[in-house]
């Protein structure tokens, strides 16, 4: 037997619809995965000086902001919670959220070179978007465990508790995962042609950050916009996550399976029409 013969076996399969998805596929590159996750992480906030302290000062600078300019200067109320606890529990989930669409948005344009060079299923760059924003979010949700203990022992005025359903954080967390995943694999796909949408997508990031509950309540909405909170799958992200870790209970059983239902339509609208863009992107880009 020649010693130099290759030891695997290369399988050639006709090319099949965009509806058809490889799970197996992503199964066996699941190093590649983990390279890429590495990579996101690590060289997010390479050679800076604080390196990943930013993690937890960007929300802390920007609960400061919202303290002072919404709180204290325009009035708006937090019903009851201590407002460092209120803005840094909705950035919390917006953060994660905001930052998985970014980068997924820009998945095809962001990694053309790489396409084109070699062939690895093209849905592992924005999977490991979402993982490598988890250490993230785990960072910045160590960080609210620390202000809430810190607020709580030092007479700071804090009646907010955990809810038992905070257990089910992790079920949340992949919510918002989900729907990130979606919407930006969406804006991946439509921005592969029209290119105009790379600029709009930080507006709408913007636009959807104040259309949800993050800097006021959500008893604050008045009620003939109430159907425009219900149809926004954010609003019952972040008012789970307060209702899960402050104990608000301000978000009913139908709003969330609604959100839960949105969101999982549009994550897999957005796999497969990254799908079938994704496999020619690099002959017209």
């Amino acid at each position: 037997m020649n010693k130099l013969s290759p030891t695997y076996d290369v399988i050639i399969r006709p090319r099949q619809s965009w509806l058809h998805f490889d799970w197996r596929a992503l199964v066996q590159y699941r190093d590649l995965l983990r390279e890429m996750v590495s990579r996101d992480f690590t060289s997010r906030y390479k050679q800076t000086i604080l390196g990943p302290a930013w993690f937890i000062i960007n929300p802390l600078i920007t609960t400061t902001i919202f303290i002072l300019v919404f709180g204290k200067v325009v009035g708006v109320p937090t019903d009851g919670i201590h407002p460092a606890l209120f803005y840094l529990c909705g950035l919390l989930a917006w953060s994660y959220f905001s930052q998985v669409l970014a980068s997924t948005g820009n998945t095809l344009h962001g990694n053309i070179n790489l396409f084109a060079k070699v062939y690895f299923p093209r849905l592992i760059v924005p999977l490991s978007v979402v993982v490598s924003n988890l250490l993230t979010f785990a960072i910045q949700f160590a960080s609210f465990v620390v202000v809430y203990v810190f607020l709580l022992y030092t007479g700071s005025g804090v009646v907010s508790r955990p809810s038992v359903w905070a257990l089910a954080l992790p079920l949340v967390v992949l919510h918002t995962a989900l729907l990130a995943l979606g919407v930006g694999l969406i804006l991946s796909s439509i921005s592969a042609k029209y290119k105009d949408f790379t600029h709009l997508a930080s507006y709408l990031v913007q636009i959807w950050m104040y259309a949800s509950p993050i800097i006021y309540p959500l008893s604050k909405i008045p009620e003939k916009w109430q159907w425009l909170a219900v149809i926004n799958p954010m609003t019952a992200i972040i008012e789970g996550f307060r209702s899960m870790l402050l104990g608000t209970h301000s978000v009913s059983a139908a709003q969330y399976g609604c959100s839960a239902a949105i969101s999982a339509v549009l994550c897999v609208v957005g796999v497969l029409l990254f799908q079938r863009v994704a496999r020619s992107f690099v002959d017209f880009a």
